[in-house]
């Protein structure tokens, strides 16, 4: 009998009422069996996220030696949730163990973590189901990342064979023995984690929203539904900012060619979007499979002639940003220059200013200049490898909605061209882009 894992994300937790609609789900299939729950996100525009009320509960706690006051509004919270859903279930014993744990642990990532606890206790009691805590079968390596070959086994052992099992996404336990979280959104890896371990038939993402779009809804109205979508065209996207799933999420599932499907809670009927390894994965025919960005980079120019016979150049300056803990996003460069894109928020102004002078101490440029507030765009497709002129067609694109291209980056597959723009270009080049690619293709 094949095996589904299902990720329930933070509106399908927001309240008594969603959480019935995700028990009918669960109920509808049989092999829906093994379940991983997010914390209670908002039950509207103005309403604040369990795990954002959390944090606020350990900033109390660090300032005035407990976090009565914060949590209370979780402790109300989730009582709301078990009366909606009318459930025996002694909630109080529950949330008074989780206050004081949080006060004992003085820990962020403890404290953070339980929001997913907290909506997997009361969804085990929901199902009748088997609670498994992930603190006891996650877990991260001395040096941080993910214990994969412990972790599958943990869990393996812990729910194989048994007909329902819920377990809390978002963390573990890290290899001082204490609660470790991945980062915000980190419950679609739990999910997938799971999804490895019991090698499932297909990992279902249950959210908001109808699958993925091949832009911003935001910025282009009623973009085109991506029925289906490669790991990799998916990882481009993600990273870009297509926010549906988290990007790391791919890795556990990818080795085991696990296709996920992301669904509607509120629309189960709805299609969604299935992402398929490659060994499964049919493109659709279209060039572009979708488009997307971020913006707030900053790129740092260097130009210095004979750069490219200068041996250990890009070690000596990728040296200078290590020291600092800067990430570098990309690299594009020519015989004599070289440029850093990097995440506007990871270089404060000291940060930036030690990080230019290292760079002046380390290779002495000719050109050192600093470019703000750029945007980068990702145009992303498998079709684009084999389509002559689609470069012509996005550049073209570009320029006649009159915007300037600032940076130019394709990798070596073809899956996409990365530019970057002015951040007060970002919409209308997104614009741009998208009814080059698909309002044209499909008239």
């Amino acid at each position: 009998m094949s095996v589904k894992v299902c990720k329930f994300g933070g509106t399908s937790m927001a309240d008594g009422n969603v959480i019935k609609k995700v028990a009918g789900i669960i109920d509808g299939d049989s092999e829906r069996r093994y379940i991983v729950v997010s914390a209670p996100g908002k039950r509207y525009s103005d309403d604040i996220k369990v795990t954002d009320l959390l944090y606020k509960c350990h900033n109390e706690l660090t300032s005035e030696g407990d976090c009565k006051k914060s949590f209370a509004l979780v402790r109300a919270r989730f009582n709301s949730i078990v009366r909606e859903l009318e459930l025996d279930f002694d909630m109080q014993s529950v949330l008074d163990e989780t206050e004081r744990r949080i006060n004992e642990e003085k820990s962020e990532d403890f404290t953070a973590s339980r929001g997913e606890y907290l909506s997997a206790r009361v969804v085990t009691a929901v199902l009748g189901a088997k609670f498994v805590d992930a603190e006891e079968v996650i877990f991260f390596k001395d040096n941080g990342s993910f214990d994969g070959e412990k972790s599958y086994r943990a869990i393996s052992a812990a729910i194989s064979g048994e007909r329902r099992a819920v377990l809390p996404g978002f963390y573990g336990r890290g290899w001082d023995g204490k609660v470790k979280t991945f980062s915000r959104g980190g419950s679609d890896i739990s999910g997938a984690i799971v999804a490895r371990a019991v090698n499932a038939s297909v990992y279902e993402n249950w959210t908001d929203v109808s699958g993925f779009m091949a832009c911003d809804p935001r910025i282009v109205d009623s973009p085109r539904h991506i029925k289906t979508i490669s790991y990799k065209e998916l990882r481009e996207l993600s990273y870009m900012g297509a926010n549906v799933l988290h990007s790391d999420s791919i890795f556990p599932v990818r080795r085991a060619n696990i296709p996920i499907k992301i669904k509607n809670t509120f629309r189960p009927e709805d299609e969604g979007t299935s992402i398929l390894p490659s060994s499964r994965y049919v493109p659709s025919g279209n060039v572009v499979t979708g488009v997307a960005g971020k913006k707030n980079f900053t790129v740092i120019f260097i130009e210095k002639s004979h750069m490219n016979a200068e041996i250990g150049f890009v070690c000596k300056v990728l040296g200078v940003l290590a020291n600092e803990g800067v990430s570098v996003e990309h690299i594009p460069s020519g015989i004599d220059t070289m440029s850093l894109v990097i995440e506007s928020s990871a270089l404060c102004e000291d940060k930036l200013t030690r990080v230019l002078d290292g760079i002046k101490e380390a290779v002495a440029p000719d050109v050192l200049r600093v470019i703000e507030n750029i945007a980068l765009i990702a145009t992303v497709g498998h079709g684009m490898s084999s389509s002559v002129g689609t470069s012509a067609r996005l550049f073209q694109a570009i320029a006649s909605a009159d915007i300037n291209i600032k940076m130019i980056d394709q990798g070596s597959s073809e899956l996409n061209i990365i530019v970057g723009v002015c951040n007060d270009d970002y919409e209308k080049c997104i614009r741009a882009i998208y009814s080059e690619f698909f309002k044209r293709e499909y008239r």
